[in-house]
């Protein structure tokens, strides 16, 4: 049975792209970004692209890339468009598939649509969780969120623990946690391997 993880973070910048990579390293699976705000040259796919050691993998390109980096409902108004949630459409492939999300999970495409609405009630969805001021709040209300609407929700913890804070996550949440990407000084091919080959069992 091919597995389908849409992998989105408790808000920007937690390490969502890295575990991403991880992720699609260790299951050799294919990789998919439907919206990228931003950083067209070097794109988290580019990233992606850059990290994984296997041959297997395929990329598929987004399904709307925008130039601006800011929300994609803002940066689409700017390009001149409007984010149709029928426009995103899962690519066709045998292979396992990781989705990245963009943002948070109420990030708005549109007047109407979130990234909630892109994600299909037959993927796995991986949260990336990073200590920080608020963090709590954040992990909880998107961990909550996703298991109100009936998803299988697992966790992945991002930098340096802080186990006052990871405890009171697993503990509210009871969802399973898959491991710890560690404050690396650097990410590159084979630490990611290592990352894929730690984590691997637990996907």
């Amino acid at each position: 049975m091919k597995k389908k993880y849409f992998i989105t973070g408790i808000s920007t910048e937690v390490g969502k792209t890295v575990a991403a990579a991880i992720v699609t390293e260790a299951l050799e699976a294919d990789y998919w970004k439907p919206i990228q705000s931003g950083d067209l040259e070097y794109s988290d796919t580019h990233k992606v692209e850059k990290l994984i050691s296997n041959s297997t993998t395929v990329f598929h390109p987004n399904s709307y890339a925008l130039q601006t980096p800011m929300s994609p409902h803002a940066s689409a108004e700017i390009d001149g468009i409007t984010i149709e949630i029928d426009n995103i459409k899962e690519p066709i492939t045998k292979n396992h598939l990781v989705i990245e999300g963009a943002g948070g999970l109420l990030v708005p495409l549109n007047d109407k649509n979130t990234l909630l609405d892109v994600i299909n009630p037959n993927y796995k969805v991986i949260v990336v969780s990073r200590h920080y001021l608020g963090s709590i709040n954040h992990s909880l209300l998107t961990v909550n969120l996703l298991k109100e609407k009936g998803f299988e929700v697992s966790l992945i913890f991002s930098g340096n623990e802080h186990k006052t804070t990871e405890d009171i996550i697993k503990k509210m949440t009871g969802a399973p946690v898959i491991g710890r990407i560690e404050e690396e000084p650097y990410f590159d091919k084979n630490v990611i391997k290592e990352y894929a080959e730690l984590l691997k069992d637990k996907l």
